[in-house]
């Protein structure tokens, strides 16, 4: 089995440009093409999410090491996938996921996925992001709201995800006023169901609403008759164009 040792990012995933934070692409047996594009040369990554089996699943996964360890010796941030369930999961069931995550992949942070947004669970965000980072010195740790959340978390995490939904609700969406006190570092926009002709106006929306971290693709969150169809699982089918957009600055 891949052995880990954990190693400082390099500029691909500290670059303060525009860039990707990829949500967890499905499992490297089921993706592995997704997995191998990652590493390219160029390609403006912030950081991609490792989502074993919803969490870090029961045993270390070789397959999850091997894209890990790619991934993290091309100088990409590794973020351990933690579902909060907006705020219902206990305390220490998070911590625990964090732990085998540090133990077996070597996360270089998290991402609280399902965070709440309340300002009343903001204590417990806090005393978990503190654990988190006591746990990993260095941890890089972005909070998954997925809308605009009660100011005082932006105070307790490395990134916020403000937007994460479709492209119908992003062409039509306001940022809240109180983000402006912060640097567009600091935030993340997720959108699916961005239609190829509409790519560079979603870019521009990005960029007013000050989100230096982003991930557009342009399939669709939809139930079919195989089930729920997960927008993040497979790169968009302009993968190659946005990476050429975003990589010379056409979007700065």
């Amino acid at each position: 089995m891949p052995h880990l040792t954990r190693a400082k990012p390099g500029t691909a995933s500290t670059d303060l440009r525009t860039g990707f934070g990829v949500p967890g692409f499905a499992h490297p047996l089921v993706a592995p093409a997704e997995w191998a594009e990652l590493t390219r040369p160029g390609t403006p990554l912030h950081w991609v999410v490792l989502n074993v089996a919803d969490g870090p699943g029961s045993r270390p996964d070789p397959h999850c090491l091997e894209a890990a360890g790619r991934l993290r010796n091309a100088g990409i941030r590794v973020l351990g996938h933690l579902d909060t369930a907006y705020g219902a999961r206990a305390f220490g069931e998070v911590i625990s996921e964090a732990h085998r995550y540090m133990d077996w992949y070597k996360v270089d942070g998290f991402l609280l996925d399902r965070c709440p947004t309340e300002r009343v669970a903001l204590p417990e965000i806090r005393r978990t992001v503190t654990t988190l980072r006591a746990l990993c010195e260095e941890a890089h740790v972005v909070l998954g709201h997925g809308i605009h959340p009660y100011p005082g978390y932006a105070e307790n995490a490395d990134q916020l995800v403000t937007f994460s939904g479709p492209w119908s609700d992003y062409r039509w969406s306001q940022v809240a006023e109180w983000t402006a006190d912060h640097p567009p570092e600091r935030f993340c926009h997720f959108v699916n169901g961005v239609p190829r002709p509409h790519l560079e106006k979603a870019l521009r929306i990005a960029r007013w609403q000050g989100a230096s971290t982003i991930y557009f693709t342009d399939r669709t969150d939809r139930t079919d008759r195989g089930g729920r169809t997960d927008p993040w699982e497979t790169m968009p089918g302009y993968w190659d164009e946005i990476v050429s957009r975003i990589g010379t600055g056409v979007s700065e």
